[in-house]
């Protein structure tokens, strides 16, 4: 608060005007000439970013995907997770109709059919290093 030498009070702080929401101190109002910030900044900082993220993926992505899978398995899902909508509808309807044994002998099927894909994938994996 400055006290004028004829007894006026202003709070130099905002010139005596109200502050509040929308209503921000004189010295951090946008001066005239100076809108604030450029348009479309924010959407070229996100597109600089996007597009270095781009490039950073296309040179070391599917080595650091690898790697986080292996190393970090847990972050692994959590980005995949991340990846899927929301909201899906799945229908299992046709495995409550499926006996106990009918169920295990599609499990065993699934997990055979798994173990034969890694296989090829890590005979593959070794004949390129």
């Amino acid at each position: 608060m400055v006290t004028f030498p004829d007894g006026e009070a202003v709070n130099s702080r905002n010139n005596s005007k109200s502050t509040g929401y929308g209503k921000p101190p004189v010295e951090h109002q946008f001066k005239p000439g100076n809108p604030g910030r450029p348009k479309g900044s924010r959407n070229k900082l996100g597109e600089d970013f996007i597009q270095a993220l781009a490039e950073d993926f296309a040179k070391h992505g599917p080595a650091v995907i690898e790697k986080v899978r292996t190393d970090k398995p847990d972050a692994y899902l959590k980005i995949v997770a991340s990846l899927l909508p929301k909201d899906i509808n799945l229908n299992v309807r046709l495995l409550d109709e499926l006996s106990d044994d009918q169920l295990l002998a599609r499990l065993a099927q699934l997990t055979e059919m798994a173990i034969r894909s890694w296989r090829s994938t890590t005979r593959r994996s070794r004949r390129q290093d």
